[in-house]
């Protein structure tokens, strides 16, 4: 545990030493509070529209702003994921450290669980920054704060799942352009996935569409923890860092 603490520590002092970290938190909040104050306003002007024309209507604002803002920014986040995890790996074989790290007494894992779960904070101090906008919902308005806390549980949920396939695609290659653009294909391509269920509904479409991301976030989005949903983003953890450990072995032979 000590050994996964230093590799963490240090791993994440890496993203911060440099621009890395600073440039996706400022991105990554500025994208958000766009998304927000549009959707906000949106609501607000939608809900005087609706009292002028003597038709009030039932808004709900967990349901107006708070999930569709939530389902989008989980799409965008794909984007901000290879930017995190594409030099985890792929710098220390380009620098030539990895050598280092194969033939040092530290356990293989202990080096894989240090690196994720760095990158798994870095994301979780994205999402924290943008949950500070609801702190103004809660000053001026009424939202429900537990289908609130589901949905950010989800979004962590998924973004681990996709930090942890990251990771092991960053073992694959020294370049940390071609580990980026491999690890967006393929959060693409899980999100992807889904859009088969929305024309077919054979069995080979509802399996493809079971394997996207997005189709396991709409229970969270909902506000409502899904045990399957769960299971699967922990098997796709469990998977990522599954065959990351395997590629460090083979680097491990190698070296």
């Amino acid at each position: 545990m000590r050994n996964i603490w230093i590799i963490w520590r240090k791993e994440l002092r890496s993203y911060f030493v440099s621009p890395i970290a600073y440039l996706l938190l400022t991105m990554f909040a500025l994208i958000f509070g766009w998304m927000f104050w549009n959707m906000l306003a949106a609501f607000v002007v939608y809900g005087m529209e609706s009292q002028m024309r003597g038709q009030p209507m039932p808004m709900n604002i967990n349901e107006e702003v708070i999930r569709p803002l939530l389902s989008n920014i989980g799409v965008i986040g794909m984007f901000f994921v290879p930017m995190i995890t594409m030099r985890l790996f792929a710098e220390e074989k380009r620098s030539g450290t990895i050598e280092l790290l194969t033939t040092s007494p530290i356990r293989d894992m202990e080096v894989i669980l240090g690196k994720w779960l760095a990158a798994v904070t870095l994301y979780f101090s994205m999402l924290f920054f943008t949950a500070l906008n609801f702190l103004f919902l809660f000053k001026y308005g009424n939202p429900d704060w537990k289908p609130l806390l589901v949905c950010y549980l989800g979004l962590l949920l998924q973004a681990a799942a996709l930090l942890a396939l990251g990771t092991f695609i960053s073992t694959l290659t020294k370049n940390q352009i071609i580990a980026a653009a491999a690890t967006f294909g393929l959060c693409l391509m899980l999100w992807l996935l889904s859009w088969t269920s929305s024309y077919e509904t054979s069995t080979w479409a509802q399996v493809l569409s079971y394997g996207s991301i997005v189709t396991h976030f709409e229970s969270f989005a909902r506000g409502v923890i899904d045990t399957k949903d769960a299971i699967f983003y922990l098997t796709l953890i469990f998977l990522g860092l599954f065959f990351t450990a395997r590629s460090m072995e083979s680097l491990r032979w190698r070296s």
